[in-house]
């Protein structure tokens, strides 16, 4: 009984006791830091950096560290609502503050980056930090940037876009705004808008890229500079023989009608068929996005060939498509590509990296965001892949579906910026 009652001792029970609550003090204080290290920061009007900057280890996701890239998928599934277009409104109504705080005051333009402007049009109509963010990336102070919002945009988002314009010097609305119609001529005509405002500003551009709200680089500023420079003078973009059901788009009239699902109204087919192109221009297929020389621009933007096939393409479905892959194979345009010369596809230019869901598994890893008529829009687990297949930019990417991959990207092409600039010159000017 008392070699019992000896092994019960007050003062070593009271210490074992408080160890425990001790431990179990700490692994709370563990899991409460996990949770609040997955939510994003409060929201400071004052400091936009601290907006929805996510505690995660960017060069882990890079490495594909599955603990971080569940962590990823955690914080995925919390459905973050993203910050409003109003917020970025009110942030730019002070633009020294915006400007401070979101960097644009201390980005470093190496003397290789300012003797190469690039320009950029950028069709736009939804998710002002989207936009704000794309431009970030992309930012020298030596570019220009021309934003053309849809005319049926929300008073908030052509709010922000103002706001924008405001607060960057280089950054401007296009003078000319289209109310964007899917698949017909007003997407073209949106892009020549802002062309021929670029045209006609003081920065004398070396190649214009268009972009839309859903894209996002690959590659840093100072590296597209580099790959623009060996094109010496070509254009970067998909041109190919069309298929058959390609060639209905452009051989029958279509017209604007009103349709039941997301796009409202959608250029639909007729019974009636087209004339045939003026000048005997053969038409070729692509996508609407470019990688165009200043001197194509200049020459297509006064050629009354391009005119009339322009006025020929305005009841075609999806006439962005064509229009450029056919203008680039036109003879003595700057930059041609032959008529006879193989296909160009969309694996084959540099310009835009897409991922359809029929060829995941056959030509690309499968989706790890999630699809939008069969187009991937991508996860954090992409990044290594988006990074590295060789692309400048892909589409599509949401901050609503992945904000770590925007984030992440952000973080890797601002460190290849660094590492580009550092390489490649000795100093740099803001």
């Amino acid at each position: 009984m008392s070699t019992r009652c000896s092994l019960f001792r007050p003062r070593s029970f009271m210490r074992s006791l408080l160890s425990l609550l001790a431990l179990c003090l700490l692994l709370l204080s563990l899991i409460y830091g996990f949770i609040a290290d997955l939510s994003p920061r409060p929201r400071v009007l004052n400091d936009i950096q601290t907006l929805h900057r996510h505690n995660i280890n960017c060069g882990a996701i890079y490495d594909m560290d599955p603990v971080e890239v569940g962590k990823s998928l955690i914080i995925r599934r919390k459905h973050v609502v993203e910050d409003t277009d109003e917020s970025l409104f009110n942030f730019t109504s002070d633009c020294p503050s915006f400007t401070k705080s979101r960097g644009y005051d201390d980005v470093c333009v190496s003397e290789e980056e300012k003797d190469f402007p690039l320009a950029y049009s950028m069709v736009v109509h939804k998710s002002a930090w989207m936009v704000e963010r794309l431009i970030k990336v992309l930012y020298s102070p030596s570019n220009i940037y021309c934003i053309h919002y849809d005319q049926k945009s929300s008073p908030q988002f052509i709010s922000a876009m103002e706001g924008l314009a405001r607060c960057l010097p280089n950054v401007f609305i296009a003078s000319k705004r289209e109310s964007v119609v899917y698949a017909s001529i007003s997407r073209l005509k949106a892009d020549l808008n802002c062309m021929s405002d670029l045209l006609g500003s003081e920065v004398k551009w070396k190649y214009i890229i268009n972009l839309c709200g859903q894209d996002f680089p690959l590659k840093s500023n100072i590296e597209l500079v580099s790959e623009l420079k060996k094109l010496n003078g070509a254009n970067m973009l998909e041109t190919s023989r069309p298929t058959q059901v390609k060639k209905e788009r452009f051989t029958f009239h279509h017209e604007p009608k009103e349709v039941s699902f997301e796009y409202q109204q959608l250029p639909v087919r007729t019974a009636q068929l087209k004339s045939p192109p003026p000048h005997g221009i053969e038409v070729f297929s692509g996508n609407a996005y470019f990688v165009l020389s200043r001197a194509f621009v200049e020459y297509t933007s006064r050629s009354e060939v391009v005119k009339d096939f322009l006025a020929w393409s305005e009841d075609t479905y999806s006439p962005d498509e064509h229009f450029w892959a056919t203008l680039v194979r036109l003879e003595g345009v700057p930059g041609a590509v032959p008529r006879n010369q193989p296909d160009i596809t969309d694996l084959m230019s540099k310009t835009r990296l897409v991922k359809w869901q029929y060829l995941e598994e056959n030509l690309y890893p499968p989706c790890t965001g999630t699809h939008v008529r069969s187009v991937c829009i991508y996860g954090a687990a992409e990044l290594r892949w988006l990074l590295s297949y060789g692309h400048w930019f892909a589409n599509k990417f949401d901050l609503n579906v992945d904000p770590v991959l925007i984030q992440c990207l952000e973080e890797k092409l601002a460190e290849k910026q660094k590492l580009f600039q550092s390489a490649t010159s000795n100093s740099c000017k803001g």
